[in-house]
C-alpha cells in the first residue's frame, strides 16, 4: 500500500508543477459564455461561476498548497528537532523551561491559535508558512525530547562527555543523526497537517489573497454553488484528500518500520 501511496503522491506533485507547462489554459481568464460548465473534453474539471477553467486553477492552487505544506512542515520539524535535542541533552533548568513553553503552546488548540495569528496579519504564502511553522513544532519537540533522554544515557554518549568532546559536536555529529526516523515520521505527518491547516484557513477566507489561489480557496469558492455545480469543490477537495491520505500512509509505514527496528535492538 505504501508503494502505491508513494507513486500516487510523487505523480500528483509532478503533475501539479510540470503539467502547467503543457496545459497552457490560464486559471485567471474569465469567460461569461462558459459559466459553470460540467466536466468535458474541453474542460476536464469543468468551469467555475466566472467561466474559469478549474483544472488550470487546481494546478495553480496546488503549487501554493504544496509549497506551503512542505516548507512549513520542514521548518516546524527542524525547530522541533533543535528544541527537543537541547531539552533532552542539557536537561535541568533548560529542560524545565522548554517543557513549560511546549505545554503553554499545547494549551491552545492549534487551529484557533492559527486563526488568532492570521487574523492580525495580512495573509500571504510566506506568512502562512511562518505561522503554520510556529504552531506546528511542539509534537516533534516532545518526541525528540523523550528520545533524547534515552540516547543521552547510552554508554558511548557518556564516554564522549567524559572525553570532553564539545557539546555541539556531540549534538550535531552523534545525537542528531539518530533522530532521522523520528524526523521523517514527524515531517511526513506534518506536511499533511500543514496542507489541511492552510486549506482550512483559506476556506475561511484567512489564507492566500486573490488573485492568488490554493486548494482551500478553490474549495471555498465552490461552496456557494455546491448544489448545482458539484465539480467546483469536488476536485480541489479530492486533491487535498489524496495528498493527505498518501502522506499518512507513508508516515504510518515509517513509524511501523522504526518500531520494528527498536524491537529487534531490544
Amino acid at each position: 500500500m505504501v508503494k502505491v501511496a508513494s507513486y500516487i503522491l510523487v505523480t500528483l506533485i509532478l503533475l501539479v508543477f510540470l503539467l502547467p507547462f503543457f496545459y497552457t489554459t490560464s486559471p485567471y481568464i474569465l469567460d461569461p459564455t462558459k459559466i459553470l460548465q460540467a466536466p468535458s473534453l474541453q474542460h476536464l474539471f469543468g468551469t467555475d461561476r466566472l467561466g474559469r477553467d478549474i483544472l488550470a486553477r487546481v494546478l495553480n492552487g496546488g503549487q501554493t498548497s504544496l509549497i506551503v505544506g512542505f516548507l512549513s512542515a520542514a521548518i516546524a520539524s527542524i525547530i522541533g528537532l533543535f528544541i527537543g535535542i537541547n531539552a533532552g541533552f542539557f536537561k535541568g533548568n533548560i529542560d524545565k523551561s522548554i517543557t513549560i513553553i511546549i505545554d503553554l503552546f499545547l494549551t491552545f488548540p492549534t487551529f484557533f491559535l492559527l486563526l488568532a495569528l492570521v487574523s492580525y496579519i495580512q495573509a500571504s504564502s510566506l506568512i502562512l508558512v511562518i505561522v503554520i511553522s510556529i504552531t506546528g513544532w511542539m509534537g516533534m519537540a516532545r518526541l525528540i525530547r523523550s528520545e533524547s533522554f534515552a540516547i543521552g544515557n547510552r554508554p558511548f554518549i557518556k564516554i564522549l562527555k567524559l572525553a570532553n568532546v564539545s557539546k555541539m559536536k556531540i549534538i550535531f555529529k552523534y545525537f542528531a543523526p539518530l533522530f532521522a526516523p523520528i524526523f521523517l515520521i514527524s515531517f511526513t505527518f506534518g506536511v499533511s497537517g500543514a496542507i489541511l491547516a492552510e486549506s482550512g484557513l483559506s476556506f475561511l477566507g484567512l489564507g492566500v489573497n486573490p488573485p492568488n489561489m490554493s486548494w482551500g480557496t478553490l474549495l471555498s469558492d465552490g461552496k456557494a454553488v455546491i448544489d448545482i455545480a458539484w465539480w467546483v469543490s469536488f476536485f480541489p477537495g479530492l486533491m487535498i484528500f489524496i495528498v493527505t491520505f498518501c502522506l499518512i500512509q507513508i508516515s504510518d509505514f515509517l513509524q511501523a518500520k522504526a518500531n520494528s527496528k527498536e524491537i529487534q535492538q531490544t
